[in-house]
């Protein structure tokens, strides 16, 4: 391949186990080789020498799929890291992003310029991954999914080829990256439109002990029904850390976080908001004035790489009392401390854009629940903690939409995936499945089957 620009790891190099490495540590696998590319065509030219090889591909954006979905044993691994260029056009609003970006760099780029776009709620999360899979973030109320923001993008077909998928050139192909997850192609840059955001915005945690869970969530879902698009926010059941800010009785202990953001002025913010931070009143109110780079960031310390994961996840049809009490009921006490449950608030602008427009629907949904295992390093740990995810999983399917977010799933089967779907929108995506990847090089993700010819 001496028309490759990148750089070859197999597993002789000193940089392999480092490269192979994903944010789950759950999972271990061994590529065959990883080829880092620099750039659309070197992704090209890598994956044609792959197929040509007979090698199964799969490709690196972040590597923060809890499926591990970045690596396969055996095959030839897309790096997309070095593809990390974000290009801010702050006049236009517009942001250039490489698929192998994180959103930490994203934030801190587009914050330069009092600008951002939803992202994740965890900095080292892959901008690739994330968007594909629509982009949930605290912004999303206000400003819609991450593919709700997508003007265009440069995609690596399966045939290899190097196309632009937009509203003018190819939308089929557009409408099915915009939640159809990686199936479709590799995109090398994602073209985003900025929104006014900060730099200082109303944000932080309102803790609350473990008892409290059930009058913290009834209050909060009471709240967020109707409150403005400005309000981002969810709740998390955790286990209080040993950090400074927790009165030292409840360290170690149950414990209840509110997650708040406020798009807008932080002084209006405050006073919408006082219901939510007066309430309990809590624990600790770390709620303030900060930098929305520091409220992205605020979930960082509870999910370092490398630990142990297992997730799941439901849209919820409705979260009556009687759900909160099956929530609180399994959520508490974890099998681990570091797990956590949590649950976002709908609504907003994801709400109202049409159900078709884009591959993700499941957008009337009130809420969304993401059920987040997390243990050591531990295989001694493994099969209590996975069964913990499980059992929850199924004892909140009773107001479930029957409907999930993919970016939540682990690897829970083909069905999961069809199901996370309205049937005419997975047929129409297995359709396009046939015509961009019809021999489903693209698999090793949330797969979707190209239909049969």
């Amino acid at each position: 391949m001496s028309d490759f620009k990148g750089v070859v790891i197999e597993p002789s190099s000193e940089r392999y186990d480092e490269a192979r490495r994903v944010f789950n540590g759950l999972i271990d696998r061994k590529p065959e080789r990883l080829m880092q590319c620099l750039d659309a065509e070197d992704v090209a030219v890598a994956l044609k020498a792959a197929m040509a090889a007979g090698h199964e591909v799969t490709v690196y954006g972040g590597g923060h799929s809890v499926t591990g979905a970045a690596i396969m044993d055996g095959a030839v691994c897309l790096d997309l890291r070095a593809i990390d260029h974000i290009v801010v056009d702050a006049e236009a609003r517009v942001a250039r992003v490489g698929g192998g970006a994180r959103w930490g760099a994203v934030d801190a780029a587009t914050q330069e310029h009092g600008l951002a776009v939803t992202g994740g709620r965890v900095s080292t999360t892959g901008v690739g991954g994330l968007a594909l899979g629509s982009g949930s973030g605290w912004l999303e109320r206000k400003l819609g999914f991450t593919c709700d923001n997508l003007l265009s993008a440069t995609v690596v077909t399966a045939a290899g080829e190097v196309v632009t998928a937009s509203e003018e050139l190819n939308p089929d192909l557009f409408w099915a990256i915009r939640g159809g997850g990686g199936n479709f192609g590799i995109v090398t840059e994602f073209v985003l439109r900025l929104h006014p955001v900060g730099p200082i915005v109303l944000g932080g945690m309102l803790l609350y002990p473990g008892h409290l869970a059930r009058d913290v969530l009834r209050h909060w879902r009471d709240f967020m029904v109707d409150a403005p698009d400005e309000v981002g926010s969810g709740v998390a059941l955790i286990t209080a850390p040993p950090a400074e800010f927790v009165p030292e009785p409840a360290r170690g202990q149950a414990a209840v976080g509110v997650l708040l953001l406020y798009v807008g002025d932080p002084d209006e913010g405050a006073r919408v908001c006082r219901p939510l931070t007066e309430f309990g009143p809590p624990a600790a109110n770390l709620v303030q004035p900060m930098p929305y780079v520091a409220v992205q960031q605020l979930l960082d310390p509870g999910n370092p790489p490398g630990m142990h994961n297992y997730w799941s996840g439901d849209f919820l049809a409705e979260f009556p009392d009687e759900a909160i009490d099956c929530y609180v009921d399994h959520a508490q006490p974890p099998v681990s401390p570091l797990s956590q449950m949590i649950v976002v608030a709908g609504g907003g602008a994801i709400a109202r854009v049409d159900e078709t427009a884009t591959a993700f629907g499941n957008r009337q949904a009130p809420f969304n629940l993401h059920h987040l295992s997390m243990w050591p390093p531990d295989p001694d740990q493994d099969a209590a903690n996975i069964a913990h995810t499980r059992r929850m999983s199924t004892a909140m399917k009773a107001w479930s939409t029957g409907h999930a977010y993919l970016n939540f799933l682990g690897a829970e089967g083909l069905d999961r995936v069809e199901n996370a779907f309205e049937p005419a929108v997975y047929e129409r995506l297995r359709q396009l499945k046939r015509t961009w990847d019809p021999d489903n090089v693209f698999h090793n993700n949330q797969n979707i089957p190209p239909a049969p010819s």
